[in-house]
């Protein structure tokens, strides 16, 4: 496996850039890929002077999905997944997640894109389900994913007929909030991130975003419960001394990094789902 196959670079703000960086192959998926992409996060998670993530894909495309080659070679002889980690693991990421998608983006590269908290896709990018016209079913839990954010009836058409569509109709159904410019797109990504980095408590960020992911599948009173559970801890920290102070003194908060050691998950009492299982854990 080589580093090369995802690049990452630190910005003043404290955003990371992550970049898939298989070019020649459109940034086709394949294990190696896989590995360093899920190698990266950790890295960036556990980096103080991280604060933001927005993830990108070298030249024309984000990730088309599964290299073509690697399908092709798999055809017809079944697949192991032993040894692979969740592909939700960019949920238990303790820092906002931004999607620059910069061109085509399908199969697994869409599973990924949905794992980002943000996306921002390039006008003219196109997207797909992919895999009912390569004869597979939804993989990875889109099944569960896609309904969520498109709703029921969107979600069935686009699984079921695996039909191209673009960024503009993307931003319609609800898959991207941001459709830029494809000159613009990373600068307007990061530029959303550096915004995070700057003004937001990396504690809160953390929390949040383990707080949404989290209540997915509770009802309104264990949310409830949950949220209750993290305003004693967070109304009682620094963090929400100088947010307060730096409003009153109109001045750019001085919010502390995030700590090694912090874990949302104590504050809510709840894990994110999927966010850990691996294939192993199922398939044995």
């Amino acid at each position: 496996m080589s580093d090369d196959l995802v690049l990452c670079t630190t910005d003043g703000d404290g955003v990371a850039t992550v970049t898939f960086n298989r070019p020649d192959r459109k940034n086709g998926w394949s294990p190696d890929l896989e590995a360093a992409y899920f190698g990266t996060l950790d890295r960036v998670d556990r980096d103080t002077d991280v604060r933001a993530v927005v993830l990108t894909g070298a030249g024309t495309a984000f990730c088309p999905g599964m290299d073509a080659s690697r399908l092709n070679e798999k055809a017809g002889k079944g697949l192991d997944l032993s040894g692979r980690p969740p592909q939700y693991r960019p949920r238990t990421l303790r820092k906002p997640l931004i999607a620059a998608i910069n061109g085509g983006c399908a199969g697994i590269g869409l599973v990924q894109a949905l794992m980002c908290d943000v996306r921002f896709a390039a006008r003219g990018a196109k997207f797909s389900t992919a895999f009912a016209r390569r004869g597979l079913a939804a993989e990875y839990g889109l099944s569960w994913v896609l309904p969520r954010y498109v709703g029921l009836e969107n979600a069935l058409d686009l699984l079921l007929s695996a039909r191209t569509f673009d960024a503009d109709e993307a931003h319609r159904l609800g898959l991207v909030s941001r459709v830029v410019e494809r000159d613009d797109v990373l600068a307007q990504a990061q530029a959303y991130a550096a915004d995070l980095a700057r003004n937001c408590a990396p504690t809160a960020l953390a929390a949040i975003r383990h707080q949404v992911y989290g209540d997915l599948e509770v009802g309104l009173d264990e949310a409830l419960r949950r949220s209750l559970q993290v305003m004693v801890a967070t109304n009682g920290a620094a963090d929400f001394v100088e947010g307060m102070r730096s409003f009153i003194e109109r001045r750019p908060p001085r919010f502390a990094p995030l700590a090694d050691d912090f874990d949302p998950g104590a504050l809510t009492g709840a894990p994110i789902p999927g966010g850990r299982l691996a294939a192993d854990d199922v398939l044995g």
